[in-house]
């Protein structure tokens, strides 16, 4: 497993305080957007605290501990923004959707190919399977089964029917 897990990117600055806006698909929010949580932003993951976070629109904005002017700030405009995968608290069979990328789908032990993608629409997560036919598939209780990261499975029923 990864030490560091993406949870956004930052894609503007918003007013002159030095507040960042985020764009974030992560499913584990509750977790990671809060004060005095530590995040690392970039490839050479730079250390910062949040200070205060707030929901606006679709974007995540936090503010950051050490900052209060947008000049400070610009430097991390189109980075990357990670947490250390250890402050999740991840329960025993709580995964991340990226935990299922290379994963094998199988159904009644046949296997119908291997999850590439994460797919967001606005109605469902789907999983993109690279099989001998592709595929999406929803990822809800309907159709995933059972999720297997230690031997790299997931079990799906109803599957099949997707293939075109």
């Amino acid at each position: 497993m990864k030490n560091f897990v993406c949870i956004g990117r930052i894609v503007n600055t918003h007013g002159i305080k030095g507040e960042l806006r985020l764009l974030s698909r992560f499913e584990k929010k509750n977790r990671v957007f809060k004060p005095n949580i530590q995040i690392y932003i970039g490839e050479e993951k730079q250390k910062e605290c949040i200070k205060a976070y707030r929901p606006h629109k679709e974007f995540d904005m936090i503010t950051l501990e050490k900052y209060t002017n947008i000049n400070e700030v610009l430097k991390y405009k189109g980075k990357l923004v990670y947490v250390k995968r250890d402050i999740l608290q991840l329960q025993e069979q709580e995964f991340l959707y990226d935990d299922l990328i290379g994963l094998d789908v199988i159904e009644e032990e046949k296997i119908l190919g291997k999850i590439k993608e994460i797919v967001y629409n606005k109605i469902n997560i789907l999983l993109y399977i690279e099989g001998d036919k592709n595929f999406y598939i929803p990822l809800n209780q309907e159709y995933i089964k059972k999720v297997e990261l230690e031997t790299g499975i997931v079990v799906v029923k109803g599957g099949k029917s997707l293939i075109l």
